[in-house]
């Protein structure tokens, strides 16, 4: 493996991503945006490589169709609705299917500046170590869109560009998600293990690291275990080997880069930190039994 240089964008205004994206928005507000996700939305793009961005995110999304978010080392599919918190800093990638409509907020602090008590404190689902995501069904979806719109509305129609009365409601809506979230908190809590909450941990920083880190010695040190331990607790909460988390993130991201981007196969090695081509050829071939090219052509693209 080489030395590590990251090839993953960081985006720390709210407008460099959304040129990204090549979508036709821009925020006169760099602290607050709220953007409405249409079907047949053909502004943005529908497929975007892993990224982090230096501000908050928040989306409530249903009709999603073929949608695929990744997260927390977890390709998620098959979704009708779902909600998702992020924190600044965090690896997010994902596919959008042109069906999906909703709502998609990006803020900054500094747009709650009348806010006194420790942001993270009071609303915990947004973590800085991984990305809180629930699937939804579609009746607790109409449940949160009123709320939503309340906040688009007041974004709207604001006269002017610090959206006062906008940042007031969507105060409001985090404090009705915050009550949503203690609510499921408190059931997966009945199911909770030390194993699994370990595994948990794991897990969350596989996903933020696995580009740079690929072996169970990395993050066990990261998680202050020895690498034994770590491997027998994943292995006890999961029936699976810590290495293989591992090795799916990578090829998770790897089949996405493939299907859904028109780089070459050596473009994507090196953006997913392998020394070469080869190495990378040989990895994926060891865990589909095909390789790259075979993979991107049997999905119809050439």
């Amino acid at each position: 493996m080489t030395e590590f240089k990251s090839n993953i964008p960081y985006y720390k205004d709210i407008n460099d991503f959304l040129k990204s994206i090549q979508s036709d928005y821009e925020t006169k507000n760099p602290n607050f945006f709220c953007l409405r996700l249409k079907e047949n939305e053909v502004s943005l793009n529908n497929y975007k490589p892993p990224f982090r961005k230096d501000f908050y995110f928040i989306a409530l999304v249903s009709n999603a169709g073929k949608t695929r978010i990744t997260y927390d080392n977890t390709n998620v599919t098959k979704l009708n609705s779902f909600l998702v918190f992020q924190s600044p800093g965090l690896i997010y990638s994902f596919y959008r299917d042109n069906s999906a409509y909703g709502y998609l907020i990006y803020f900054k602090k500094e747009c709650l500046s009348f806010f006194k008590p420790d942001f993270e404190k009071e609303f915990p689902f947004f973590n800085i170590l991984h990305t809180n995501f629930f699937k939804l069904n579609e009746a607790k979806f109409q449940e949160f869109a009123p709320h939503f719109e309340e906040v688009f509305t007041a974004y709207e129609n604001a006269s002017d560009n610090q959206h006062k009365v906008a940042s007031i409601k969507f105060l409001a809506l985090l404090y009705q998600m915050k009550e949503f979230t203690n609510a499921f908190k408190q059931w997966e809590e009945g199911f909770t293990t030390p194993q699994r909450v370990l595994f948990k941990k794991f897990i969350q920083l596989v996903n933020n690291f696995y580009i740079e880190k690929r072996t169970i010695e990395d993050y066990a040190e990261m998680l202050n275990v020895t690498p034994n331990h770590l491997s027998q607790s994943v292995k006890s909460a999961t029936d699976k080997k810590a290495l293989s988390y591992i090795n799916e993130r990578v090829l998770v991201e790897a089949k996405s880069l493939i299907l859904f981007t028109d780089f070459d196969i050596a473009e994507i090695a090196y953006q997913l930190n392998f020394s070469d081509p080869a190495n990378f050829g040989k990895f994926f071939k060891k865990h589909t039994d095909q390789t790259p090219i075979e993979f991107r052509k049997q999905a119809g693209k050439k």
